[in-house]
């Protein structure tokens, strides 16, 4: 049974409308009705207590499987344990880009056929409006921003439209960034960091308030946009690499980075991310694991720093999660590890919203 009240959660990240869009046949279903597929829908975010959260676009690569083949160290002696799956190469940007339109237009059509129940949020006014009123909040997120040119042109059309929040990469290299391999164990240290195209993305990204997500970034791009950005540093949906070294999660001298640049780690729920051991069976990682990633980040750098960041709809939830509407006893676990109630208001919703308000502007 529920022990706590309603606790209003924003989301860091979720693959939502690019499942939907995606269904294979059998598994088609609309955000607006409930459904037994999937993790997220409308009726399942209000029985969860899902308020809003990062709504990712993304462009899968044509042909790619993810084939996991041993890991090797430099010497090519097999590592016990580990695994090593290739990435895809570059993606054509013509591909990226009508992908991407095709998606944002499904949302905004969500978003007109909702009856107001989902607005895509613009602004810190807008997101307090709709936490106020009860409406789901969208945050237009692009994940891997292959479908903008180097001229940066799309950027300009795709904020007008109500983009507020991108990630350079997904892993896959592009003409910004190189991110992070699937590999496991691994360090994020794995290649070269921005391009200057990638540095005019982030001074630009600064310009109009667009929020740069260092998710799937390795760490030396990492560290490039801390040295570019004026903005608070953002991992939307990572954990800590201190207790699960996938090269996806951060490390401790990227968490005290984002600390002291006042911003938010949103503790991804991935299976992967978060054991030891790295992908298990869900059964095997329970909701205490989120609990202990975002533990340790707040005894590092502090609660304020500590926000969720689901990858709903994208990755393997633990067993006893399960989808959205497992949000309060995650929230209750957050309580039973030791967390205040006051905590858990920072963690759901309060860290999100005072760093979008930094970042947007108000």
């Amino acid at each position: 049974m529920r022990r706590t009240r309603p606790i209003p959660v924003l989301d860091g990240h979720n693959d939502t409308l690019t499942q939907i869009r995606t269904a294979p046949p059998g598994k088609e279903r609309s955000f607006l009705e409930r459904s037994e597929h999937g993790h997220v829908d409308l009726p399942r975010a209000r029985e969860g207590g899902l308020a809003g959260g990062f709504f990712a676009i993304f462009t899968a690569s044509p042909g790619y499987e993810r084939v996991v083949g041993p890991l090797m160290d430099d010497e090519g002696v097999v590592i016990p344990g580990g695994r090593s799956i290739p990435l895809p190469p570059r993606l054509d940007r013509r591909v990226a880009l009508r992908w991407t339109l095709a998606v944002m237009s499904d949302l905004f059509r969500l978003e007109e056929e909702s009856g107001g129940e989902v607005v895509v949020v613009r602004s810190a006014a807008d997101l307090s409006a709709c936490l106020r009123d009860g409406r789901l909040a969208v945050i237009l997120h692009i994940e891997g921003i292959e479908a903008v040119d180097t001229r940066l042109e799309a950027l300009d059309v795709f904020h007008q439209a109500g983009l507020r929040s991108l990630g350079p990469v997904w892993s896959r290299p592009n003409a910004f960034a190189h991110g992070v391999p699937f590999d496991f164990p691994r360090s994020p240290d794995t290649g070269p960091g921005l391009t200057d195209a990638g540095r005019r993305l982030v001074e630009k990204c600064n310009r109009l308030g667009i929020l740069v997500d260092l998710s799937h970034l390795n760490e030396k791009g990492f560290w490039d946009v801390a040295s570019l950005s004026d903005a608070p540093l953002v991992a939307t949906h990572s954990a800590v690499h201190a207790l699960c070294p996938s090269p996806r999660n951060l490390t401790d001298r990227q968490l005290d980075a984002v600390g002291a640049s006042e911003g938010v780690v949103g503790i991804n729920f991935h299976v992967g991310f978060l054991h030891p051991a790295g992908d298990v069976n869900p059964e095997e990682t329970s909701v205490t694991r989120i609990v202990r990633h975002a533990r340790y980040v707040a005894d590092r750098i502090g609660v304020e720093h500590v926000a969720l960041g689901s990858d709903f709809d994208g990755a393997t939830m633990p067993g006893d999660l399960g989808d959205v509407t497992g949000l309060p006893r995650l929230l209750d676990a957050f309580l039973d590890g030791g967390f205040s109630r006051s905590d858990v208001h920072l963690i759901a919703h309060g860290n999100w919203e005072r760093v979008l308000a930094e970042t947007w502007g108000g």
